[in-house]
């Protein structure tokens, strides 16, 4: 039986995945010595079982060291694969060199954790010129998706819904979603100047005014897109909107400022956060219970990836965005 083990501060997660998939749970004890490292010891029987660490990566600096000791003590002790369930991946920002001497960390942090687990399992990685993980990480990463939940709890909760998306690249995401749930769509036009400093401009929306309109996003870290939004609907008549977003960071202030602007925020709970309203437990399950009914082999890499060509770099850096995921085909 597979063993869930949380890195502290992922426990009520963990636990509803092992619910979830019918799995055991464990545990993890961690402490600081005086002098500031880390002393970690699994709890948990791990010799010949697959093991699952359940740690989102939202704000990583802190605790990275101890999710890397928790999992090559679990490869030390006997396990029989250690796979990293990251429902929020981090370092995804900085995946080129804007400025000389800059760290390209999203493929550092890639290069870490490809030597750590045998395997990665997340939920939409806020991917820019990447097509897919697996430019990035030399182990299987598997990508899953959380907008038809997004969907769902709209459709349940919001009545007459305006779906209404962040930028022109969201589009597909967008339309999707409001696909799903039999919904008119729009995006925003987003020019952004640095991390906390965005304009945006709203179409005009005046034939949905009754709607209810609902902002959505993959990740709202600074929010400052999502505050514009819910500042310039009420100029279109507009009541104030409801905001659903799948990764919850929710950066400084950003969060008490958004709510003075909105009725209503949701996240999912891959960062433990007060807006968590929808589960992705289920959904990770179910992508394990897959991926063992299928017997799929995992296959170690313990090298850095290959360095790529003049052409293969001039690729990534022209490509707009990943791969569309297959459930914006409207096949669910």
């Amino acid at each position: 039986m597979r063993l869930i083990l949380p890195v502290p501060g992922n426990e009520s997660f963990a636990r509803h995945l092992a619910e979830a998939g019918g799995w055991e749970l464990g545990a993890i004890e961690t402490r600081r010595f005086p002098d500031g490292e880390s002393y970690v010891r699994i709890l948990s029987d791990v010799a010949d079982r697959p093991v699952d660490l359940v740690c989102t990566l939202a704000r990583p600096d802190d605790g990275f060291l101890r999710l890397a000791f928790a999992a090559d003590a679990a490869r030390a002790l006997g396990a029989s694969e250690v796979t990293l369930i990251a429902p929020y991946l981090s370092y995804m920002r900085q995946d080129r060199r804007f400025q000389p001497g800059e760290a390209v960390t999203s493929k550092t942090f890639a290069r870490f954790l490809s030597s750590t687990f045998d395997r990665i399992v997340t939920v939409d990685p806020h991917l820019h010129r990447y097509p897919a993980l697996s430019a990035l990480y030399t182990i299987p990463a598997d990508t899953l998706h959380a907008a038809p939940l997004l969907a769902d709890w709209i459709a349940a909760e919001v009545d007459q819904p305006l779906i209404i998306g962040p930028d022109e690249e969201s589009e597909q995401w967008v339309s999707a979603i409001a696909r799903r749930i039999a919904a008119p769509y729009a995006v925003l036009r987003k020019i952004r100047h640095g991390d906390r400093n965005v304009d945006v401009q709203l179409p005009d929306l005046s034939e949905w005014t009754a709607r209810c309109p609902v902002l959505v996003d993959d990740i709202a870290s600074s929010g400052q897109t999502l505050i514009e939004a819910a500042r310039k609907l009420p100029l279109q008549g507009f009541r104030r909107p409801v905001c659903a977003v799948v990764h919850g960071v929710f950066a400084e202030d950003s969060f008490e400022r958004l709510m003075a602007l909105t009725d209503r925020i949701v996240s999912s709970d891959s960062v433990p956060h007060e807006s968590n309203a929808i589960r992705l437990a289920p959904l990770i399950a179910a992508a394990i219970t897959s991926a063992e009914e299928a017997k799929e082999d995992i296959i170690r890499h313990r090298r850095p990836p290959e360095p790529g060509d003049e052409v293969e770099q001039a690729g990534m850096d022209s490509f707009p965005a990943s791969d569309p995921p297959p459930w914006t085909s409207g096949v669910e």
